[in-house]
């Protein structure tokens, strides 16, 4: 009934109605008992029962005791007073006592509560023995008895209210922490898909642009002093296209790159070289050493993306005349190395990714090792050629040791 009181539940509400009852219903005993009896003072104990009863019914309807401590003690006041005056008045009303104290535990502080309660039951046993004349220990057990009982229900209903309220607070945290982690899981996967997506674009579509673009260009060098030339750059980009086309459907509908279908990876290699040599002024040669082992299918495709990633780099920066890639199976690994002649870098001072200029494919070729548990090496000087190496471990790594 007041701000500090807990929450009424349909449990609650019930409990309340019936103590409003209760405590009717003896009021209007107390009063039907004055009048059957045909007792002296009656109409007296009627009126005084009347009184109280009016007074107790005043505070449920007003939202000040609801929502006041104060105002809930100056309600109880009244009804003590009420209750009082009708104890003097009839031996029955001694039976509120019992509701009474339900009251006063919940709408006082403990100590208060207790202290209204002890106040209450001494007056019940006063104005008992008043009437009867005589006083006896029976008397005292009674309201004794009910006051005990009234402390031992309220305390106890309130123990599990604050359970239940500490496990609601509990579940509705729980509730919060798994919305919380359910949405960064889902933002870390958003990100783990977008860097996959833009390893797959920088690795096929953008790689396959990037040599139509060479193709084109020398054909446009050779026109128009040698027809023949410029008409087998076209063709070759052409050809170029068709491939990226193909890997843009595939792309699209998440399936194993076109390069692997009916082939294993070392074929694809030795095809990619072919086709590098075919298409640029560059001759690619494959080689494989150790006995081919059965690799995932994220393993492969990671391999291949590394391979075509290192020669497109080689075609377009390094200037180099021969590139020589080796897939070796070493034992629990699988390596993959790609050397060429060219010009070479300062691998200490690589230029920024930038959109225009690109610089994304070795860190897409480091992450796509990284992601399998293995390691990218690279090794260059200028004028002295650069030498990549991947290597993968042949058992796909736990997920605890891909997080970091």
């Amino acid at each position: 009934m007041n701000a500090s009181a807990p929450v009424l539940t349909p449990t609650t509400r019930a409990l309340a109605w019936c103590l409003h009852l209760l405590i009717i219903g003896l009021l209007a005993l107390a009063a039907v008992r004055a009048i059957v009896d045909s007792r002296p003072q009656a109409g007296t104990t009627v009126a005084a029962a009347a009184a109280c009863a009016l007074v107790y019914l005043v505070g449920p309807v007003l939202p000040g005791v609801r929502r006041s401590r104060r105002a809930a003690t100056l309600w109880l006041a009244a009804v003590g007073v009420g209750w009082l005056v009708l104890l003097a008045l009839s031996p029955d009303a001694v039976w509120v006592a019992f509701p009474l104290y339900f009251l006063q535990l919940h709408l006082l502080p403990r100590r208060g509560g207790l202290a209204a309660v002890a106040v209450t039951t001494t007056a019940a046993i006063a104005g008992f023995a008043a009437h009867q004349h005589s006083f006896s220990p029976a008397m005292a057990i009674g309201p004794a008895l009910g006051a005990a009982v009234a402390v031992a229900v309220v305390w106890g209903y309130q123990a599990l209210y604050r359970e239940s309220e500490q496990r609601r607070r509990l579940i509705e945290e729980l509730t919060a922490t798994r919305a919380d982690l359910s949405e960064a899981q889902h933002t870390a996967g958003v990100l783990a898909e977008r860097e996959r997506l833009a390893r797959e674009i920088h690795d096929t579509l953008a790689q396959g642009l990037s040599s139509i673009q060479l193709l084109l260009r020398a054909a446009e060098r050779a026109l128009p002093g040698r027809p023949d030339a410029a008409a087998r750059h076209v063709d070759q980009a052409r050809q170029a296209a068709v491939d990226n086309l193909a890997e843009a459907r595939r792309f699209v509908a998440a399936l194993t790159p076109p390069a692997l279908e009916d082939t294993t990876l070392a074929g694809a290699l030795e095809r990619l070289c072919a086709t590098t040599s075919a298409r640029h002024r560059l001759t690619a040669r494959f080689h494989l050493t150790g006995g081919p082992a059965p690799l995932p299918t994220a393993h492969e495709v990671a391999l291949l993306r590394i391979a075509q990633s290192a020669l497109a780099n080689t075609v377009r920066h390094a200037e180099a005349t021969t590139a020589e890639v080796t897939l070796s199976y070493l034992g629990g690994h699988v390596a993959l190395d790609a050397v060429d002649n060219g010009r070479g870098f300062d691998t200490d001072r690589l230029p920024a990714p930038d959109p225009e200029a690109g610089g994304f494919g070795l860190a897409a070729m480091r992450a796509r090792a990284h992601a399998l548990g293995g390691t990218l090496s690279i090794e260059s000087a200028t004028g002295q050629g650069t030498a990549l190496a991947a290597q993968l471990p042949l058992t796909p790594p736990t997920e605890t040791e891909t997080c970091p």
